[in-house]
């Protein structure tokens, strides 16, 4: 009889265990960690999920959108790719130079925002947490993404304070391309690491 109560309370609490530890991991609660970068479309490392914004969209999803303060229109009006990693797949980190580029986006307009790693923008007074479509023209583009400005003067996004961060790029008023088939329409911008801290 003990050994029945037993096995019953210890298949209650795995329940309970397994229960609520996938709950945390599917709404990204748990690890604690900033990341957007999740959904079922994937462009050159680049997530997202076309049900952020609409009705289609699971608890889980909702939570993590409420989780990173995600103003989240439907698809047709606005599509958020997010990337927390660099092209050779490494953490995107403050200490580190990279070379954000890019081109044309089919779209009317969007812009790429960097985050900290409590999902908000990182406590600096440098002013240059972003870049947007009237800044980068009609053509290629390219940024340097570091905790310092360039000496150069180019486009720049500060990632001072930032720590471990990710990139949050917003496509308002997507084509009809871009939802039909995101990976045919969409040439996204790459994130290559130029050097590190501590690099020779």
């Amino acid at each position: 009889m003990m050994k029945r109560a037993g096995a019953y309370l210890a298949a209650v609490i795995l329940g309970l265990a397994l229960g609520l530890g996938s709950a945390l991991w599917l709404a990204g609660l748990w690890p604690a960690r900033s990341n957007m970068a999740f959904g079922n479309v994937d462009v050159g490392g680049w997530r997202t999920d076309f049900a952020i914004g609409s009705k289609a969209a699971d608890p889980y999803v909702r939570a993590r959108v409420a989780r990173h303060g995600l103003l989240a229109l439907a698809k047709t009006e606005a599509v958020y790719f997010t990337r927390a990693t660099d092209d050779t797949g490494a953490p995107l980190r403050e200490g580190c130079t990279y070379n954000l580029s890019g081109g044309q986006m089919p779209a009317g307009w969007w812009s790429v925002t960097l985050y900290d790693a409590a999902s908000l923008l990182p406590a600096n007074t440098d002013g240059a947490l972003s870049i947007n479509a009237e800044r980068a023209g009609g053509g290629a583009w390219s940024a340097v993404i570091a905790p310092q400005r360039p000496m150069d003067g180019g486009m720049w996004i500060s990632s001072r304070g930032a720590k471990n961060f990710d990139l949050t790029l917003r496509l308002y008023m997507p084509s009809a391309a871009l939802l039909a088939n995101p990976n045919a329409a969409l040439t996204l911008p790459r994130i290559e690491r130029v050097n590190c801290e501590g690099e020779q």
